[in-house]
């Protein structure tokens, strides 16, 4: 099974610029009130959350490998990023409630969406921090 966890750093961008674009998108649509931003927030969290599962699975097997160090740092990448995927299948399920939904359910949406994204982001500095050291952007 560690073959298969070493496809994790290659397949782990993909969902995060995924969640990213998904969650600018939202803001896009409380800036402008355009439709279009809401279909392109609504395709990337869908897409993200198929491929943050198929991520986290393959992350869990790499950590689970030969050679990983078992840190706590790593024990906080992997279960924030378990809570990325799980909020990023949450926005996508709530994302289908969308079109006839109320205010209320928009801004369950919303707020899923937005915190998905930045457990997201937390999740891929910890596993930069992982892979490049704490002192990566120093100069």
């Amino acid at each position: 099974m560690s073959f298969i966890g070493k496809f994790h750093p290659l397949l782990v961008h993909f969902p995060i610029a995924l969640v990213l674009a998904a969650a600018a998108a939202e803001l896009g649509v409380i800036a402008t009130l355009r439709p279009a931003w809401r279909t392109v927030a609504v395709t990337n969290i869908r897409a993200a959350a198929a491929l943050g599962v198929v991520t986290a699975i393959t992350g869990w097997l790499f950590a689970s490998s030969q050679g990983v160090d078992p840190t706590m740092s790593l024990e906080w990448h992997r279960w924030l990023g378990m809570a990325g995927a799980a909020g990023a299948i949450g926005a996508a399920l709530l994302s289908w409630r969308l079109p006839a939904s109320s205010r209320r359910a928009a801004v369950g949406y919303r707020v899923t969406l937005f915190v998905t994204a930045l457990l997201v982001a937390i999740t891929g500095h910890l596993g930069g921090t992982l892979v490049w050291g704490a002192g990566f952007l120093r100069p």
